[in-house]
């Protein structure tokens, strides 16, 4: 928490200022008990009436007071806590932003969700309700009692009975429910989880008529931090009840040994009245600072939670190099292999091949063979953890993360489209590119005649997802979008899948004709897609089986050959 606690620092202000009107507040409170005892014992036995209502008018302006404290309070707490929310939020985002692959695969989506919005909301709301309560309580409760003593320090004795006693079933409640917030936390990721993933999966789940077992597992999970749930709320519902025994029994006490000694001369009927007032703000504020003890312990395992993200530290450095060495070789493998965990399986095993400028690149294999893992290890989305990525003659690792990722093309398996519109879809690619520059991507990425059969042209809405797109129009908005960056590599990672072999063929020849020097890498499992290719690596099970042109690979490896010849005559008509 303490390492959150920067983001309060352009509030400090306002952290000051809350606390210091919510003391002046609890003062103002404090001092009614007395005006009511002035009032019992001066005003009313002698008739004064003006007295009375002079101590009325004290009285409502007291409230008046101490109600423009505490909105003012409020305000200001208010103001620090969604502003440190805000700071949290846009920090946390920054940095998930800035982890590398491995880091965000191991944390998960549904998970950095939760922490994005339900942790930090927890926390907004420990630190609005700190800022209002944590000197404020336990200062009315320790002024009540020296107030108490005061007014009559016989009676007051009973109040050092009962506050411990009452500390004591506060602390007891804490103690048993504060491990169990983070539980209730642990489970509300869990049903996150199984929501995010029937969304965004609805359309398989009906396909294969799985509502009702969908359905019975949310529920099942639903009923887990539903238990979990009541049974917290059911041990923190007992803390009012039994406050309100232990305060009431005060009460009575206080009655009884007050009766005694107003009989006895000692104290008068408005004293007594003072001193159950004192005992009651006692309950209130305790209450109170129990509320704020459990929205503090969960806002605390909500501050642990975003800590432990902040704490974790992207595995991949950026170096400062920006140019490379001159020459035509533009990328080299050299004994690459690549794990994604410490102990798991190798996902690449001793990949080497060397690509020069201009060239087409082929990756052919079957599903799992690695050939994603390759093309991601061009960009740095991972590192190699054996041999060596080179990129212009240099270790990929030492150039610029930013820099070298600019000069590159990438279109990813699933088309990713965002709300806007296609002309600001496009422009992810480069900024300044003009509309001419648009539609040649759009020409070569043969999307031009959907494009321009739109009402509004590159005007045209996209939805979430791009939703209001078919899946081969999503493709080839994004392969729009690579090409309008110019880059010096590109990758198509099985971005052509949703497409037909005539306009996976026109595409292919536009890649072929593009305006500018490209090294182009083709991810497929079409033997068509990559047969025309200057290099064909065939990758099985993340070894590199075989390396060259389709007619050395043809007569040389028999899993090229296996695959072409699977999908010889339906491609044939269109190759």
């Amino acid at each position: 928490m303490k390492k959150l606690l920067i983001y309060l620092k352009p509030y400090r202000k306002e952290a000051i200022l809350a606390p210091l009107f919510k003391m002046f507040e609890a003062i103002l409170e404090l001092l009614v008990p007395l005006v009511m005892a002035a009032i019992i014992d001066v005003g009313i036995p002698e008739g004064d009436n003006a007295f009375v209502w002079r101590m009325i008018g004290v009285l409502v302006l007291l409230g008046a007071v101490g109600l423009a404290a505490a909105m003012t309070a409020q305000y200001f707490s208010a103001k620090a806590a969604v502003g440190f929310a805000a700071g949290v939020r846009n920090a946390l985002f920054s940095h998930l932003q800035s982890l590398s692959y491995k880091e965000i695969d191991r944390l998960g989506t549904s998970t950095m969700i939760t922490r994005m919005t339900g942790d930090v909301n927890l926390l907004q709301t420990g630190v609005n309700l700190t800022l209002r309560l944590l000197l404020r309580s336990p200062f009315v409760v320790v002024g009540a009692m020296i107030m108490a003593f005061v007014v009559d320090p016989v009676s007051a004795l009973i109040f050092v009975a009962v506050i411990p006693l009452l500390c004591f079933v506060v602390w007891l409640i804490m103690r048993i429910t504060l491990p169990k917030y983070k539980g209730v936390q642990q489970r509300v990721d869990g049903v996150v989880l199984k929501t995010r993933e029937n969304l965004s999966g609805v359309r398989v789940i009906r396909a294969f008529n799985k509502e009702e077992a969908e359905q019975r597992e949310f529920g099942e999970k639903n009923e887990e931090l539903t238990r979990f749930q009541c049974f917290v709320g059911r041990i923190s519902a007992l803390m009012n009840p039994l406050t309100y025994v232990i305060v009431n029994l005060g009460i009575v006490a206080l009655i009884y040994v007050g009766a005694l000694r107003v009989d006895g001369g000692l104290i008068t009927q408005g004293m007594v009245v003072a001193l159950i007032n004192y005992m009651s703000q006692i309950l209130v504020e305790l209450v109170k600072f129990a509320n704020l003890v459990v929205t503090v312990t969960k806002a605390l395992a909500g501050a642990k939670r975003v800590s432990d993200v902040f704490a974790l530290s992207s595995s991949q450095t950026s170096g400062d190099r920006t140019e490379g060495e001159g020459g035509d070789e533009i990328l080299r493998f050299e004994e690459v292999g690549i794990r994604y965990y410490s102990d798991a399986d190798p996902a690449l095993s001793q990949i080497s091949f060397t690509v020069k400028q201009g060239q087409t690149v082929g990756i052919l294999g079957g599903t799992g063979s690695g050939k994603s893992t390759l093309v991601n290890l061009i960009p740095r989305f991972y590192d190699a953890t054996e041999g060596t990525v080179f990129y212009r003659g240099a270790d990929i690792r030492s150039y610029d993360a930013e820099c070298l990722r600019s000069r590159m093309g990438i279109v990813p398996q699933k088309a990713v489209l965002f709300r806007g519109t296609v002309r600001e879809n496009l422009k992810w690619g480069r900024e300044d590119a003009s509309d001419e520059d648009l539609w040649e991507a759009l020409r070569i990425a043969q999307g031009e005649a959907f494009v321009r059969d739109k009402a509004l042209g590159l005007d045209e809405p996209v939805e979430q997802n791009g939703r209001n797109f078919s899946g081969g129009q999503r493709q080839r908005l994004t392969v729009a979008r690579a090409l309008v960056r110019r880059p010096e590599i590109l990758i198509l990672d099985d971005s052509a899948s949703a497409l037909d072999y005539a306009t996976e063929a026109a595409l292919r020849n536009g890649l072929k004709n593009l305006p500018f020097e490209c090294t182009t890498f083709i991810v497929s499992q079409r033997a068509s897609s990559v047969r025309h290719a200057d290099l064909i690596i065939v990758l099985e099970d993340g070894c590199a089986v075989g390396m060259g042109t389709h007619e050395e690979l043809i007569t040389s490896c028999e899993v090229y050959r296996e695959i072409y010849y699977s999908q010889f005559e339906k491609e044939d008509a269109s190759v």
